[in-house]
């Protein structure tokens, strides 16, 4: 009898999602009834047509109580987007430093020289962590620290220049904005220049960290003394002026208001407009252990899922809206699938950040639990490279658990 491999199974599983029709997860029936029956009914008309929503609007859809009708409109808007197609990336984070002249309220990361805790990663180090990633397939290093007090600029090129020699096909998404701002101040040059000169060190992207809330008072209460909102924007911008492609994030669930949401993702639905560079906007649920802001609570799972669809709804000029498995945990962000998002995120293997701040997750996902969590939520799993560009399977090979090792580690 010839043994089924998972690949054959998945592949037979996502040929039968493709042929269903593409009404969305709540069925064109109960749609239908949904909106007779639903308060956000005029909303609807406008998000079937494409029309823009505006701030009103989406200050309704926050505080409606029809949670059901609100996943079925943002899976409206996805599937016009991305059908039944969810993605995920085959990825490793690598933190350089934890040693940070910062000290952000919220943050459970950030450590001073005098710790004993901090670390701080040399060249070689991080190269053997790009070779043991390359065995697994890894296509994307996604890297990022704190704003070291004392390492120079030239350690950041060899950093780049270092990893892409360990493989010209890894893809390095480094740096949040606040480190670029860092990495200028470090290298007596403009932000263009800076970057200018980083791209041609091997950078290929931006992180989009470091968003947090952009209303000015909230920011000061959680990451005093943090870029600005408008530098913010400004090395994203500038970014994407350079030909470079980024994402962008938004911390929630702390001290910040909907207003205040709202707002962040009005801004950053306003820069997209006018430069069209974001690939991808991933919501991040805050996270409560070991920092000095006093809520002690992380997002409930109802409003992590209207978060991620009111995201989907508002940021109308956005393809893709990332479901962070890291700060909602698998489960969570699976649902999350049917409320707007097509992106699961990576493979990750090694978090800190989120973890340190009191994450229950994993360290890390195998690709088959990414793609089993896409294949359960009745989505097509489709490998992404940073671009959130399909990576075509190769032939022949099957996804087993025997031949699809991990490098994940134990929380």
């Amino acid at each position: 009898m010839k043994k089924v491999s998972s690949s054959d199974t998945i592949s037979k599983e996502a040929e039968a999602i493709e042929d269903t029709p593409t009404e969305g997860f709540f069925g064109e029936m109960n749609l239908n009834w949904m909106i007779e029956k639903s308060e956000l009914a005029d909303l609807y008309d406008k998000v079937r047509e494409g029309r823009r929503l505006d701030i009103q609007d989406a200050h309704r859809l926050y505080q409606t109580q029809d949670l059901n009708m609100l996943g079925a409109l943002a899976d409206l808007a996805n599937n016009q987007k991305n059908k039944k197609r969810a993605s995920y990336i085959v990825n490793r984070y690598i933190n350089y430093s934890n040693y940070c002249i910062l000290s952000c309220q919220f943050c459970s990361f950030s450590r001073k020289k005098r710790d004993q805790d901090g670390f701080e990663l040399s060249l070689e180090q991080m190269q053997t962590k790009a070779r043991e990633a390359l065995e697994l397939g890894i296509t994307e290093l996604h890297i990022v620290g704190g704003l070291h007090p004392s390492l120079p600029f030239s350690y950041y090129k060899d950093m780049l220049n270092g990893l892409k020699a360990v493989s010209s096909r890894l893809q390095l998404k480094c740096f949040t904005a606040v480190e670029i701002l860092h990495l200028a101040w470090l290298s007596k040059r403009s932000v263009e220049e800076t970057l200018h000169e980083l791209k041609a060190c091997g950078l290929d992207s931006l992180t989009g960290g470091g968003a947090e809330i952009f209303q000015p008072e909230v920011r000061k209460k959680i990451a005093t003394g943090k870029e600005s909102a408008r530098e913010y924007l400004d090395v994203h911008r500038t970014w994407h002026r350079l030909g470079g492609r980024s994402t962008c994030t938004m911390l929630y669930g702390h001290v910040e208001t909907l207003e205040d949401r709202l707002d962040h993702m009005r801004q950053l639905r306003e820069l997209q407009d006018e430069t069209k560079g974001f690939c991808g906007f991933v919501p991040l649920p805050y996270q409560p252990d070991n920092n000095a802001i006093p809520v002690k609570r992380p997002p409930t799972g109802n409003d992590m899922l209207r978060t991620v669809a009111v995201a989907r709804l508002m940021l109308d000029n956005f393809d893709h809206i990332t479901a962070y498995w890291v700060g909602m945990g698998l489960k969570m962000a699976q649902v999350a699938l049917s409320y707007g998002a097509d992106d699961l995120h990576g493979t990750i293997v090694e978090e800190h950040i989120f973890h340190m701040a009191g994450a229950g997750s994993p360290q890390g996902q195998t690709e088959n639990a990414m793609r089993k969590a896409i294949m359960e939520a009745e989505r097509i799993p489709v490998q992404r490279n940073t671009f959130y560009e399909q990576i075509q399977p190769e032939t022949g090979q099957e996804r087993t658990e025997a031949n699809t090792p991990s490098l994940i580690q134990p929380a």
